[in-house]
């Protein structure tokens, strides 16, 4: 198994962080991680996980800029009446 690199600052974000920066509920956060487009989580322990902060950052950038894609493309789509 290899080990990806951690920059030294690198953060691991509970389940309540997650859900309070990204807006997602733990239901949510959990279909959209099996449905692969969702960062999956790292496990610290038994019963205990957490996500790199660098890739909730990432998913959060990624959507954002998604969301302003579409909503460009659907003012250049609407035609005059």
């Amino acid at each position: 198994m290899q080990v990806e690199e951690l920059s030294p600052k690198e953060r691991i974000l509970r389940l309540a962080d997650v859900k309070a920066r990204t807006g997602l509920s733990r239901s949510t956060i959990y279909l959209n991680i099996r449905k692969g487009i969702f960062p999956h989580h790292i496990n610290l322990g038994s019963r205990c996980v957490g996500w790199l902060e660098s890739e909730i950052d990432a998913w959060i950038i990624s959507r954002t800029q998604k969301s302003r894609a579409q909503a460009e493309n659907m003012r250049e789509c609407t035609c005059p009446s």
